[in-house]
């Protein structure tokens, strides 16, 4: 079986994105299994490779060559996107124009994905403050991905080792949680959930859904009956197509050890309620997906780390874990 084809954006260029991208393309297991091509700036990976001391890039493709052997391409390589004039740019600063970049390179990566040209996609991390200061107003990629590629619904889900984790809201203020949550919400995510693992895993999971308030309501002592009128009709309605599922469970003990080994995946009501646990356990190996989207896309579950940015000093790990993770849904 030929070894699938997967993009990874290059992220944000003040970040870490550059380094983990040459840890990347110098990575057997990873050549092992996919065809990585980094969509990003060759003179800027060129100039990171020198300051890290990491391997520069071997093979350097034009856009031109890109559209002519992309279909034929078997080794790593990188696709030399031109993202922003890098005459002043300096590692660790956040800017509007490191923003607009790391935004063109995951445009071209969608393209390439919807046009056939790669299998799948996985991105390194973006800095929203850069994003924003270019008039780039995309809370994260999940909505850049969602939106773009037209999904009908989609989620962010997170794969490890020690747990998985989909959110039924991502990133929204606290108070604008409740109003975000319904029933059919819930039920999407679950479903895309368990589709997923499906596949991933080859079982059909065992899911957990948690409560939103603490102690998951207390029968309506703690909140506005979320747990009542919203997520517990949510349940109800997979549990009759056939999914395997309890809750809603109190966040405050659904992730002990003891649960962790008898569930297979949690959904979440909210951002921090499944990152924090998540990361607590797998920060150097979590994966993030996005779940609905015609073609694959998994990402790092970090972020630009501006203060350790070109000093050589970043686990690549996540992104490792990310294009093989692709590749395997690509298959």
């Amino acid at each position: 079986m030929p070894k699938p084809l997967i993009a990874i954006t290059m992220g944000d260029p003040a970040g870490v994105g550059p380094e983990i991208c040459l840890q990347l393309l110098a990575n057997e297991a990873v050549r092992e299994h996919a065809t990585p091509v980094v969509f990003g700036d060759a003179r800027l990976l060129s100039r990171c490779a020198r300051q890290t001391g990491l391997p520069a890039p071997q093979r350097i493709l034009s856009e031109i060559e890109w559209a002519e052997k992309c279909g034929s391409l078997e080794e790593p390589a990188v696709l030399d996107v031109f993202g922003f004039d890098a005459g002043d740019f300096a590692p660790g600063v956040v800017s509007a124009k490191t923003g607009a970049a790391g935004y063109r390179y995951v445009e071209k990566s969608i393209e390439a994905a919807l046009a056939g040209q790669v299998a799948a996609v996985a991105t390194a991390p973006l800095n929203k403050e850069a994003l924003h200061a270019a008039g780039i107003k995309y809370p994260g990629h999940t909505e850049m991905f969602a939106e773009k590629m037209e999904a009908e619904r989609s989620c962010m889900t997170f794969f490890s080792e020690e747990m998985i984790c989909s959110l039924v809201t991502v990133h929204i203020g606290y108070q604008d949680v409740v109003p975000a949550l319904t029933t059919q919400r819930i039920l999407d995510v679950i479903e895309l959930t368990a589709d997923s693992v499906q596949r991933v895993r080859g079982k059909k999971p065992r899911i957990a859904v948690c409560g939103l308030n603490p102690h998951a309501g207390e029968h309506g002592l703690f909140g506005r009956g979320e747990e009542e009128k919203i997520i517990g009709p949510a349940i109800e309605a997979a549990r009759a197509k056939g999914h395997t599922i309890e809750g809603p469970l109190p966040p405050d003990t659904a992730f002990i050890a003891s649960k962790r080994r008898a569930v297979d995946a949690y959904i979440c009501m909210y951002h921090d309620q499944a990152l924090i646990p998540l990361k607590a356990l797998a920060f150097d190996t979590a994966v993030n997906t996005t779940l609905g989207l015609p073609v694959p896309r998994t990402s790092v579950d970090h972020g630009t780390a501006c203060d350790i940015a070109w000093q050589g000093k970043a686990n690549g790990s996540s992104l490792v874990e990310a294009v093989l993770l692709a590749a395997k849904m690509a298959r």
